[in-house]
């Protein structure tokens, strides 16, 4: 068959020829050329047989036989606080303690001493320390009523100054919040280390940005989505905070003035239940563009702040062994039995459950709790899903298919991690970002980044899954058992995400009928995968297009579609 049509009577307003198209459709994985009407894809198939199809309308571009994919879908980010960082320094790139203090103090000096400083993404661990910052390092480069507040890149650890620490009314006599920590020194003085919901303590003094400062930093974000070719996202909550609201205000006034130019699957944080009970939402309500998604729900903290919650402790660090210090089981964030309130409460209101566990114990009961709901309510069309899912226990893994749990989880993490979970929790890496076996288990994979904890370019991220390793790193591949093939890997960046959101009708594959968003890339990563000389070449891929209900919305300054049509 030389073209899989959708309406033989209505002629393309666009047709991509000469390509190498990479469909996801199982019959017909590779075609060369795909016909659009306006926002949908209506043939996929031969140069020829999809060219006979033009009218005189009808535009034409030869592609060069570059290599193209569905539009690319980043199923875990949190796009508020990505969206703002891009304004703020993200102290990622520094590789010292030292570095991190410069970069504060250069964008703490100009301004006004009373007004807050917010940064994210310093790591100890990138400085080979294990010690955190404190609100001494802070208070060095910042003026003394000038708060300040710097999370660290998973965003389970922030430290605050003493100016933040006083506005927060955090003093020695100040108890641990329920599912947070505050980190003390030998006289029982706050560090300014805060984890997890301690920091909201102090976060909770910080006003909001305004309606439209927010509609600003959306607006930039976008375009910056669009050059690494995501055109879809599955946008996460933080645990306790009210960012969400705002966040799908934002996205609605975008929608209504046409300028949505992205698919937004919406999750909503647990403790807005009450909320969605009262409006009577379901999971699914909304349209192509923006949709209400998940119910987020937290189970335990992260790997770099040791806050996971863990079967067995984690690994002592004091050179003297376990004896000299109280053994590190991590942090339960919401009580099991709350979890599995929310959970019922969650599914007889329509909305499946996307839960936050790291740790190998967050794992199992949670995957406990659902096991005991699923013969309590039907079930619902879009299923469940884990996210991160970042070390289980080998037992565990099989139960994620056979309740139909997506494992929503991060590439790009294993490379940033892997010297962490070595030290933290020795020889349980070898249950870590367990990719393979989870899929040979039949489970369902969507990727994401997790940005702004991690870079959201998906190429790093489909190089890291690919190879386990840092691009031109000269160590072995980690844990070389869980490498997956680079189509099982793109197919969790599109179709299985799409799926994992209940939008696999609509996008994540290129097929007659499903929307036009697609990427153009300049280089095959397809070929370059073949080979161990040009495998790492893969996390510098570029986008040269972006098109999106079959618009072009990126186009690389060297790539000139115009010079190339024809007709």
């Amino acid at each position: 068959m030389p073209v899989d049509l959708l309406h033989l009577d209505d002629h393309p307003t666009l047709i991509l020829h000469n390509a190498r198209i990479y469909t996801q459709e199982p019959a017909r994985p590779w075609a060369e050329a795909t016909a659009i009407r306006g926002p949908i894809v209506t043939a996929i198939g031969s140069n020829q047989a999809v060219r006979a199809l033009a009218a005189n309308h009808t535009r034409q571009i030869d592609m060069g036989g570059r290599l193209i994919l569905p539009g690319l879908c980043d199923a875990h980010i949190h796009l508020h606080e990505w969206a703002i960082n891009l304004t703020r320094p993200h102290l990622a790139s520094a590789r010292s303690r030292a570095e991190m203090m410069a970069q504060l103090a250069e964008y703490a000096a100009p301004r006004p001493t009373t007004s807050w400083i917010v940064c994210q993404g310093w790591n100890e661990s990138w400085w080979g320390e294990q010690d955190f910052p404190t609100a001494s390092d802070l208070d060095a480069v910042t003026q003394p009523d000038q708060p300040a507040i710097a999370y660290r890149s998973d965003m389970h650890i922030a430290v605050a100054n003493h100016a933040a620490l006083a506005r927060a009314g955090i003093t020695s006599a100040t108890p641990n919040p329920p599912g947070g920590l505050i980190d003390r020194d030998a006289l029982g003085q706050p560090t300014g280390v805060l984890r997890e919901l301690a920091i909201n303590l102090v976060t909770a003094q910080i006003a909001p940005l305004t309606r439209e400062e927010l509609l600003t930093a959306l607006r930039a974000a976008l375009p910056e989505l669009h050059r690494l070719g995501i055109t879809a996202v599955h946008d996460q909550r933080i645990k306790d905070a009210d960012e969400g609201p705002a966040m799908l205000a934002a996205y609605t006034r975008l929608q209504q003035a046409h300028g949505l130019r992205l698919r937004v699957n919406c999750n909503i944080a647990a403790h807005q239940l009450p909320d969605l009970a009262v409006l009577g939402l379901r999971s699914g309500f909304g349209n192509d563009y923006l949709r209400l998604g998940h119910v987020k729900v937290f189970a335990d903290g992260s790997l770099g702040s040791r806050t996971a919650w863990m079967l067995e402790p984690f690994e002592p660090q004091s050179p003297t062994g376990a004896t000299a210090e109280a053994p590190n089981y991590g942090v339960n964030v919401t009580p099991p039995e709350q979890m599995a309130a929310e959970f019922y409460q969650a599914q007889q209101l329509g909305f499946p459950i996307s839960v936050h566990a790291i740790g190998d114990r967050a794992n199992r009961v949670v995957l406990d709790l659902f096991e005991e709901l699923a013969p309590q309510l039907p079930p619902l069309p879009i299923p469940h899903r884990i996210e991160h899912v970042q070390t289980i226990a080998p037992a565990d893994i099989p139960r994620l298919a056979q309740l139909n749990i997506t494992a929503s989880v991060q590439p790009l993490h294993l490379t940033d991690d892997r010297d962490l979970v070595d030290r933290y929790w020795g020889k349980r890496a070898r249950n870590t970002y367990a990719f393979r076996s989870l899929f040979d288990a039949g489970t369902r994979l969507a990727f994401g980044s997790d940005a702004p904890v991690a870079d959201a370019n998906p190429f790093l991220g489909i190089h890291a899954a690919l190879v386990r390793h840092r691009p031109l790193d000269m160590q072995p591949s980690w844990q070389p058992q869980e490498i997956l093939t680079l189509d099982e890997i793109i197919h969790a960046y599109t179709l299985g995400a799409a799926q994992a959101a209940g939008w696999d009708a609509t996008i994540g594959s290129l097929s007659p009928g499903k929307r036009a968003d697609l990427v153009v890339l300049d280089r095959d990563i397809f070929a370059l995968a073949q080979s161990p000389s040009t495998i790492d070449e893969i996390a510098a891929t570029q986008i040269m297009s972006t098109c999106f209900d079959g618009e072009f919305v990126y186009l690389h300054p060297s790539f000139a579609i115009q010079a190339s049509e024809a007709h």
